[in-house]
């Protein structure tokens, strides 16, 4: 189970982000209220997104010996207005002395990472209140 806990307190909107060892900042630009100290968290949304790409494909053309040198993806998210439809558009760039078929083939497997799998699938989220004493932390 991949577990990332998420802390807010009253710096807008400053946020803490941890799992395990690691720690990111997330925050808001400085015209919606934020410190511009670190991704929003479509940004964040985006980056899970083209590493899990990117990794994917490197695993594969690295399983397969494939001269694969450096990939770059650029990613854009769209809503519609009323937010009932969004996209996401990924621009691949693959380096190195690759075949037409190797090209196609990693396409196809940039498609199948994790990340991108759980996005296209249902998914259901849920949210549990954790009682805390009036006045007191509960951390």
């Amino acid at each position: 189970m991949t577990q990332v806990t998420v802390t807010l307190d009253r710096a807008h909107y400053q946020t803490h982000v941890t799992s395990g060892k690691h720690v990111i900042w997330a925050d808001e630009p400085r015209d919606n209220g934020g410190q511009d100290e670190g991704m929003e968290p479509f940004e964040l949304l985006l980056a899970s997104l083209g590493s899990c790409t990117a990794i994917t494909v490197r695993m594969y053309a690295d399983r397969k010996q494939w001269p694969l040198d450096k990939i770059r993806i650029a990613l854009k998210l769209a809503q519609d207005k009323d937010k009932k439809l969004t996209r996401i558009h990924k621009r691949i760039e693959l380096k190195g002395s690759l075949s037409p078929e190797q090209r196609a083939r990693l396409m196809e497997i940039a498609d199948r990472c994790p990340v991108h799998r759980v996005l296209l699938n249902p998914l259901e989220i849920t949210s549990e209140l954790l009682e805390t004493p009036a006045g007191g932390k509960k951390e």
